[in-house]
């Protein structure tokens, strides 16, 4: 497909049934224009009202051209932006094009995705791959039930709360644990949005990832985006450049670690001495105020943790650390806390089937990266990331509460243990929830509904 011809959005589709559409907004002065003037207005003393008129004469393309894509002036293109959504890929694309991080944008929620419906992506195309992924979806849909009827029973609904926003909660506490039995292959919705010059360098590494899903939607949003934005994309290729990173990104993309613990402190690269000149700053912080940025020249501190996938794909929203990417495999076992969340008759048949359904994906023949798509959400990964104390606080403080899924708090809390163990004495102080593991029926509040005119 080419131009959307009424709004002129750009729309490119994937080969595997999804699209990649790039906004037109609409506006008279878009994202190119917009850094022309920007460039403009630091090399000149004429002022916007002049750059506006030159413009209006000779318009962005040959600029854009000329200054950012010829001459490689890279700084240009973080004056001007792009909106794409990318629709019909899987949650390992998702991770993939999450990874980045300068990115911005939303994922659409599996607690809003009707998954009796939505397709699941078999990079085999064969057979024993789709009675696999079938399999799983059946398992999900028939615990829906069972689990909320075994939810009421442990959270009764108060003689105060709404009825509505309770079974909401309800609901939502519910897709929480079967999300589990969904596997990354389930197709989802990404809104990503950046500057030229972040997509240019990001599309540069997903061209030759892993995936072949992946290396699809990075070559048609580069198409797209170069439809839209003609004079800001299509920066010349080096052969070098794309043999290197084709080299690194297949073979060192993914992180494995097959001896991972469940828990540990990788390293503490923290200089006390520098941190002891923060010590007030650490101990005056009030709560929901971040620590200063200047703080992070004290040092980083790294862990590693084992995260159910389906938790991960929260925890990775958390770009001021730096992560690997892990890849999804089964030796580090299902989660415990999803079996131990359903009733204990639906407990004994999803142990069962998880090792059916095991055996079934083992025999797929498929590489290793292509098998996650088989996998279900509920299998844990190796976490291994690193970052300072102010990007460490904000993450702990963050995902430690109530209104987060409990895998991931249970994690979280055994680094907020350990970090007081590291900095305590320092002066460090946490603001936390007191009760991180109560159920909260204003969970059902968390949703985003259009209101309709009476």
């Amino acid at each position: 497909m080419m131009n959307n011809e009424k709004n002129n959005h750009v729309i490119r589709d994937l080969d595997n049934g999804g699209f990649v559409l790039v906004l037109n907004n609409g506006a008279e002065i878009d994202g190119q224009a917009e850094a022309m003037l920007q460039a403009l207005h630091s090399r000149s003393t004429g002022g916007i009202k002049s750059h506006l008129k030159i413009l209006e004469e000779k318009g962005a393309e040959d600029f854009m051209e000329k200054f950012y894509v010829g001459y490689g002036h890279k700084s240009i293109g973080d004056c001007g932006s792009a909106t794409v959504f990318v629709e019909g890929i899987s949650m390992l694309a998702a991770k993939a094009i999450q990874d980045w991080r300068l990115y911005s944008g939303q994922e659409a929620s599996t607690r809003y995705v009707d998954f009796s419906k939505q397709k699941f992506l078999d990079p085999t195309g064969k057979e024993e791959g789709k009675e696999v992924l079938e399999n799983w979806r059946k398992f999900y849909l028939k615990a829906q039930e069972p689990v909320r009827k075994h939810l009421k029973k442990q959270f009764p609904k108060g003689k105060e709360e709404d009825i509505n926003i309770y079974e909401k909660a309800i609901k939502a506490r519910a897709f929480d644990i079967t999300r589990s039995f969904l596997p990354a292959g389930a197709t989802t919705n990404v809104a990503w949005r950046m500057n030229f010059r972040q997509f240019a360098d990001e599309l540069m590494l997903l061209r030759h990832h892993p995936l072949k899903e992946v290396r699809d939607i990075a070559e048609k949003t580069e198409e797209a985006l170069k439809e839209m934005y003609p004079s800001s994309f299509g920066h010349e290729r080096f052969a070098h450049t794309e043999e290197y990173n084709k080299k690194w990104m297949r073979d060192k993309y993914y992180y494995k670690n097959e001896s991972a613990g469940d828990f540990e402190l990788i390293y503490d690269n923290v200089d006390r001495k520098m941190l002891s000149e923060y010590g007030e700053v650490l101990k005056s912080r009030p709560m929901k105020t971040e620590l200063p940025a200047a703080i992070g020249e004290c040092g980083t501190v790294a862990f590693e943790f084992l995260l159910d996938f389906g938790s991960f794909r929260d925890f990775q929203r958390h770009r001021a650390i730096v992560q690997r990417m892990p890849l999804l495999v089964m030796i580090h076992g299902f989660n415990e806390w999803y079996l131990d969340a359903l009733p204990e008759n639906l407990r004994e048949k999803a142990e069962k089937f998880i090792k059916e359904q095991e055996r079934k994906i083992e025999k797929i023949d498929a590489s290793e990266t292509d098998k996650q798509y088989f996998m279900a959400m509920g299998y844990r990964v190796p976490c291994r990331f690193s970052g300072d104390l102010k990007a460490l606080v904000y993450l702990t403080e963050l995902r430690s509460t109530r209104f987060v899924h409990p895998t991931l708090v249970e994690q979280i809390l055994k680094m907020i243990n350990n970090m007081k163990e590291l900095f305590e004495k320092d002066g460090l102080v946490f603001h936390l929830d007191e009760e991180p593991n109560r159920f909260d029926v204003r969970r059902g509040e968390q949703d985003i509904i259009e209101k309709h005119k009476s």
